[in-house]
């Protein structure tokens, strides 16, 4: 991932120069684990305390980085162009590296990369709205008043994630601005919830203990303050001291982790931030790689500015700057590190853009036909998924639902989409509700 730290700790082999790493260790001791449990612990190198099965091991080196666009992206003016129609509105077009396929112009590192990439143009749903298309996207469910459901990553970092692990399994790095819903662990609790770090490359807020305490105070305080919750438990608070202690406990074991410079990007070259690109999302996908190779499980980069309602030709391309060099550069990294099969990549938003351009020069919401785009974790490369009509008002060939893009994450991942959470009114609910695997992703 990056230079080595000064201080490798027994438990988290990291490496900065693509070599020795978390995540390539208990990738590659998965071959060799029997169909019986094996006894490791301190006799292995760092100490490691691993799982006992293989295929326990295969799921704990696998992660997912989502590039969420939110806002929604035109269709038309990334990877669905339509530029022999009025609908087009003008969009130029570029060759891709796939024979006969077209980007819009603006993604030409995208269109070089598209061998790594499986875009699906025949994305469909019914959700129109931000706030709603935002949820259903990120837990699978249409939200309701009756319960919060638990993200989508929620179910992934509950069955793959990493057991004793300090750094946060799930991560969010931006905000998106007011379009996304704020989504978390929902009934699961909050040690579901991602860390959310404002701006990369920067350490989260009061991450460090403040001068003078160690962790032998740090420690105390935190027995201390169980305490004197634990009476509190006793009097009928104990669901309510349950995730006031686990957010405490995470929060501590993250102080005092000596890896907690990953959120950093001070040591990398200035010629990899450079591939990524200037910008915010840029930066935010670089923090991406670093910390899957580090072992989180699942990071969300978000990037707003997405709904052009109007100045859509303007703002598009604008977008396309930073997001075209950020996406290719986090697929080219990952892929010369070793580590682009085990990790899954999704770029995609809440809906798409109608076909028709308004009188403000934008297109406005139209979940009904929309793109998103995968790459890694198994997918097959060099693909198109589906189509649209020829004005691009309706999906024409293979239609894919939120529920099908979902549980083909999860296919990817080794996550049982099926697997079912009890909410708190009694009722079982899976990962993923509905919905079946897009074959086409793994042949």
């Amino acid at each position: 991932m990056f230079a080595p730290h000064a201080h490798l700790t027994p438990t988290r082999p990291f490496s900065r120069d693509g070599g020795f790493t978390r995540r390539r260790f208990l990738r590659d001791l998965s071959m060799y684990s029997g169909a019986g449990a094996l006894a490791l612990g301190g006799s292995l190198p760092f100490g490691a305390a691993l799982a006992a099965d293989a295929d326990g091991m295969r799921k704990r080196g696998k992660a997912m980085i989502v590039l969420w666009m939110a806002g929604a992206p035109s269709q038309m003016e990334t990877f669905s162009p339509k530029p022999n129609h009025e609908n087009g509105g003008g969009t130029e077009t570029i060759q891709t590296a796939i024979p006969g396929v077209e980007f819009a112009k603006g993604w030409e590192r995208l269109a070089a990369a598209a061998d790594d990439l499986a875009v699906i143009r025949s994305m469909t749903n019914n959700e129109g709205n931000h706030q709603r298309a935002s949820y259903q996207l990120h837990t699978g469910y249409a939200p309701t008043g009756s319960v919060r459901h638990p993200s989508v990553a929620a179910g992934i970092v509950q069955q793959i994630a990493p057991e004793n692990f300090n750094l946060p399994a799930s991560v969010t790095v931006g905000n998106g601005g007011a379009n996304v819903a704020n989504i978390g662990g929902g009934f699961l609790g909050v040690q579901y919830d991602p860390l959310s770090v404002g701006r990369a490359g920067q350490l989260p807020p009061n991450a460090r203990p403040f001068g003078g305490v160690d962790e032998r105070r740090v420690r105390s305080r935190l027995s201390l303050m169980e305490r004197l919750d634990g009476s509190f438990a006793r009097r009928g608070g104990g669901s309510v001291v349950k995730n006031h202690s686990e957010i405490y406990r995470q929060a501590g074991d993250l102080m005092l982790d000596p890896n907690l410079d990953v959120f950093t990007l001070d040591d990398e070259p200035q010629s990899v931030k450079d591939r990524y690109g200037d910008s915010e999302f840029g930066r935010g996908c670089l923090l991406a790689r670093r910390l899957v190779e580090s072992g989180v499980t699942y990071v969300e980069v978000r990037m707003g500015g997405w709904d052009t309602h109007q100045d859509n030709f303007t703002k598009v391309p604008e977008n396309a700057a930073q997001v075209d060099p950020a996406f290719s550069a986090l697929i080219a990294d990952l892929k010369d590190r070793g580590l682009l099969d085990d990790t899954l990549i999704l770029w995609t938003g809440e809906f798409g853009r109608t076909p028709k351009v308004n009188a403000r020069g934008g297109r406005d919401h139209f979940p009904k036909a929309f793109n998103s785009v995968l790459a890694g974790g198994g997918v097959r490369g060099g693909q198109v998924i589906g189509s649209t009509t020829a004005d691009g008002m309706a999906v024409e060939d293979r239609p894919v639902k939120v529920d099908d893009l979902l549980r083909s994450c999860c296919h990817a991942l080794g996550v049982d989409a099926d697997h079912e959470h009890l909410s708190p009114l009694g009722r079982p609910l899976r990962v993923v509700d509905k919905g079946e695997v897009v074959q086409e992703l793994f042949a």
